[in-house]
């Protein structure tokens, strides 16, 4: 279906086989006097009737700066988590770069973050340039600092740190570059995630000296941070969960269970207003969620109010639904509901509804000792996970990790700039395609990657090589990416004889233009490539006239 435009002042006509597919009855959009209101309702049941926009089927590739106050210190991911953590890596970084967590807790690393040489406009342009149809920005992380204007959290970026805007500037700047603006927003999890502050060294001259997470306002007094409540910040007054000192289980409890303390309603109502003024204020069109399925189910209906949420503001904004809300871990249900997410990992089949991959070049939140040791992905790993999730009917979104000043490094822009080129030549196989009958064939498709994968099995399939090739197709048009250019300059696909396709009337190289020598029989086709040098790239054959 083709974007309808809401003219202000004139009533809105959409088809009612439209409506009907999307809310399930007819809809009177006359009934829209806020926000709030619409036809969708704080129920799964209710959201059920959420369908996929275009745009976002389209777009198939969007980059993330999953960027804030963590970045600072350059030491990895949940560093606000891992320095209260006696003896761990991050400890004793902390411990020699700032001082003991009873003095220089996160409060202050926050302090330390200035974001000074932070150009958004420059950064982004470079992602559009990638081919990123897409730009999602952190919003918020476990740490619970807002990076925008908060009426309701105290600790954000407006005021402390950087005292900038950053979501504001980054929406700013995907606008200036058309790229579609969403936001990640993953603070629910902030009452049981910081209970390490709550905690103390066990051992040594620090032994049973609290660290700062049960700080109040009235400790603040001269103080740099005096005003300020560190419990807004930490959200640490409450007892611990169930074995709160065993560092792993934070990840048993992430679905609230397994002995987590509930958290108040109080902390869930700041987390939906939060939640809410950045929707309104900013306008997302995209927003995820690092929970399972929405913040906080099932012990609240925050998650599911700002979902209805979203969902009505966008169409009394658009005329129509253009929202996407990511979520993690869903129920088949729920995947009705939203676009499912899976961190890190991928699905082994083509799934019938849309559903997106996110990962990273490194490390979530900005690792110098990735840069210093070479472990970034390369853009050819990359552009298989892309082709691979694209094939397979899903979108990737990409985390190039910046550093806490607001640049990123020369080894990371290397690996976007050559994602670039390659998408050049190649993205008229990715945006808009749509999976054909088969994702794929070779070695790479007899994996042992579970079809109920929900994240985390990056890396774990057979790799990829010159045998292994995945479709898409766009109307009767087919498309196959071959993941590695072969030494012999002979293509082979046993999928596309005669007998799975029918007879192909032309072969052309994406880049070249020029028809290509084929030749097809009932059970394979072999098609010869010119003498060129893709640096073991990816390569894509466009081919019409067969049965699609």
């Amino acid at each position: 279906m083709k974007r309808r435009t809401l003219v202000k002042g004139m009533a809105l006509v959409l088809p009612s086989m439209w409506i009907n597919q999307v809310f399930g009855k007819p809809y009177s959009f006359s009934a829209l006097s806020d926000t709030s209101s619409g036809p969708f309702t704080a129920s799964w049941e209710s959201l059920s009737k959420y369908v996929v926009p275009d745009w976002f089927r389209d777009a198939k590739f969007g980059i993330w700066a999953h960027w804030g106050p963590q970045c600072q210190p350059e030491r990895g991911d949940w560093y606000a988590r891992g320095m209260y953590q006696e003896g761990s890596d991050q400890y004793r970084y902390h411990c020699k770069k700032y001082g003991h967590p009873s003095k220089f807790g996160f409060k202050d690393v926050i302090n330390e973050w200035k974001a000074e040489n932070w150009n958004p406009e420059e950064l982004v342009a470079l992602y559009k340039k990638a081919g990123a149809r897409y730009f999602m920005a952190l919003a918020n992380h476990h740490d619970n600092f807002d990076l925008y204007n908060s009426s309701h959290q105290p600790w954000n970026s407006t005021k402390l740190g950087p005292k900038k805007d950053i979501i504001a500037g980054w929406a700013k700047a995907a606008k200036q570059n058309d790229l579609h603006f969403g936001v990640s927003v993953h603070a629910a999890h902030t009452w049981s995630w910081y209970e390490t502050s709550q905690r103390w060294d066990k051992k040594g001259p620090y032994a049973e000296i609290p660290y700062d997470g049960n700080l109040t306002k009235k400790q603040g007094k001269d103080k740099w941070w005096d005003g300020y409540d560190p419990q807004d910040l930490y959200a640490q007054n409450h007892p611990m969960s169930e074995n709160s000192w065993d560092n792993g289980m934070i990840h048993k409890q992430w679905d609230w269970g397994n002995g987590v303390v509930k958290p108040s309603d109080a902390y869930c109502e700041k987390f939906y207003k939060r939640t809410k003024e950045l929707i309104d204020r900013y306008e997302p069109e995209l927003v995820y969620f690092d929970d399972t399925a929405l913040p906080l189910w099932p012990i609240s209906d925050a998650g599911l109010r700002i979902a209805a949420h979203m969902y009505n503001k966008s169409i009394k904004r658009n005329g129509q639904l253009e929202a996407v809300i990511c979520g993690k871990i869903l129920s088949q249900q729920q995947r009705q509901c939203m676009v499912w997410d899976i961190e890190r990992g991928q699905s082994n089949q083509i799934e019938p509804l849309p559903w997106q991959t996110d990962t990273c070049i490194g490390a979530w939140h900005y690792d110098r000792r990735i840069y210093e040791k070479n472990r970034y992905k390369s853009a050819k790993t990359v552009i298989h996970t892309m082709i691979d999730v694209v094939s397979k009917n899903g979108n990737l979104m990409l985390n190039i990790p910046v550093r806490g000043d607001g640049t990123i490094d020369e080894k990371e822009r290397a690996v976007v700039e050559e994602i670039g080129e390659w998408m050049k030549i190649n993205s008229e196989g990715i945006y808009g395609s749509r999976p054909w009958v088969d994702y794929g064939e070779g070695p790479s498709t007899e994996n042992t990657i579970p079809l109920s994968a929900q994240g985390f099995n990056e890396g774990k399939g057979n790799p990829f090589g010159a045998q292994d090739i995945r479709f898409t197709k766009k109307g009767t048009t087919l498309y196959a990416f071959f993941m590695e250019y072969p030494d012999s300059r002979i293509a082979v696909s046993k999928k596309l004889g005669v007998k799975g396709v029918g007879e192909i009337k032309n072969i052309s190289l994406l880049g070249s233009g020029a028809a290509l020598k084929f030749e097809q029989n009932g059970e394979v086709l072999k098609v010869d490539l010119p003498d060129i040098n893709l640096r073991h790239l990816p390569y894509t054959l466009k081919i019409e006239g067969a049965i699609v």
